[in-house]
């Protein structure tokens, strides 16, 4: 069992950058593979970004197509915390973001329905 708390969001002007954290309990998160969704009014939860272990010491991340050099997911072992920086925000970005987290390794982590923990979200909102 885990337990994860987003925190870090806010309101922000196109172009400026945000850090969302998720702090992770229970097992520590280097047992898991994490994800960031999104999801914005009237649309349905997107994949942003995933982090997964490997061999000892390489970490492996896969993001969205739509947020490639401008997201970038990062952990912290110690503070057992995943990151997510957004830089160069846009309009579009606004969306709640959830943290979410699975003991699979080895499966399409773009896809939400491997993901067995969720947060709550914290809420983005980027105005132009």
């Amino acid at each position: 069992q885990v337990q994860l708390v987003e925190f870090g969001g806010g309101l922000v002007q196109a172009g400026g950058s945000l850090r969302l954290s998720c702090a992770a309990s229970g097992r520590t998160f280097t047992s898991y593979s994490m994800g960031w969704f999104r999801q914005a009014p009237g649309k349905e939860r997107e994949f942003v970004a995933a982090l997964t272990s490997g061999t000892v010491g390489l970490y492996y991340a896969k993001y969205a197509d739509s947020v490639k050099g401008r997201f970038t997911i990062s952990g912290d072992n110690a503070k057992n915390t995943v990151y997510l920086q957004i830089d160069s925000l846009k309009p579009e970005d606004t969306a709640v973001y959830y943290c979410a987290a699975t003991v699979l390794k080895s499966v399409d982590l773009t896809m939400s329905k491997w993901y067995d923990y969720w947060g709550q979200g914290t809420q983005v909102t980027v105005s132009s």
